[in-house]
């Protein structure tokens, strides 16, 4: 990826900007004024979820940008309590009313049912997919995929989908890469997307990193957006801060070598969120229609 510009076409054909603004832990003020910022200093792709709760916040800060709404990238999530082929309709109803938009560009299901919360989470996951089918062939949805989701969770969806995900957003930062799982993801055809590609305070704070990124003349920030991209993998970084927002940007003027981009693959475990999919609550269940 060279410029903020560039975009992996989609298996649909529809084109996925390379860099997203995130709004994952922002408020509803500071949402709504980092999105707006993010539009102004030139981000086209923008990354909600219902679970966030501030979808209404983001469709504030799209329509203060002033931007046309076909030259933006939105994306919302589907959360766990609204899975099953109807609950799922209506989720993707609320969401674009939250939104204000007609329509969303990626409508992604947040995190797959597992074994652990039910023996039907095949089941389930299959009756969600049905209703994201039909909302994306209805036109409210131009491309479909999944976040959290491996290998098993892919290959049981796919035993009864009629369409096949195009995107995959995983947790991946220096430190927890999930590369088998990208490596998977990107196989099967699908977009893979970083989420909190920046990590924790751990990962910015480490003093690995921090020198690699001084040999760049960037901050550790830049880094690892950088080293998203050079993955193939589409970050979102978030900040609330109008300067943060713009240096997250500024990442396409340097190319990370081999031998750091190997270095940096093969650090420890740092900065990992504690979510894994199988690992979900016990008190999670929630039936499918």
């Amino acid at each position: 990826m060279k410029t903020l510009n560039d975009y992996t076409v989609l298996s649909n054909g529809v084109k996925l900007p390379c860099l997203g603004y995130g709004t994952w832990q922002s408020p509803k003020e500071d949402a709504r004024k980092g999105v707006k910022t993010a539009i102004d200093l030139g981000y086209r792709h923008i990354d909600t979820a219902f679970a966030y709760g501030n979808e209404d916040a983001v469709g504030e800060g799209i329509r203060d940008s002033g931007i046309a709404r076909d030259e933006l990238f939105v994306t919302t999530k589907h959360w766990i309590t609204d899975r099953g082929y109807e609950k799922t309709i209506k989720a993707v109803e609320t969401s674009l009313s939250l939104l204000g938009l007609d329509y969303v560009d990626l409508y992604l299901i947040h995190w797959p049912c597992v074994e652990k919360v039910t023996p039907e989470w095949k089941e389930i996951n299959a009756a969600t997919w049905r209703g994201f089918e039909k909302m994306y062939r209805d036109g409210k949805i131009r491309a479909i995929g999944l976040s959290n989701f491996e290998k098993k969770h892919v290959e049981a969806l796919m035993e009864t989908a009629e369409i096949a995900p195009m995107v995959n957003q995983i947790e991946f930062h220096p430190g927890y890469t999930q590369m088998d799982n990208v490596k998977y993801s990107k196989g099967f055809g699908m977009a893979v997307e970083a989420w909190s590609p920046l990590g924790s305070g751990a990962v910015l704070k480490d003093e690995f990193l921090g020198g690699i990124a001084a040999k760049y003349g960037k901050s550790t920030a830049q880094l690892c957006i950088r080293f998203a991209l050079q993955n193939d993998v589409i970050p979102m970084p978030k900040s609330v801060t109008p300067e943060r927002i713009k240096q997250n940007m500024e990442v396409f003027d340097f190319e990370i070598t081999g031998e750091d981009m190997k270095a940096i693959a093969a650090m420890p475990e740092l900065g990992f969120s504690g979510f894994r999919p199988e690992e979900a609550p016990a008190d999670a269940l929630v039936n499918g229609d």
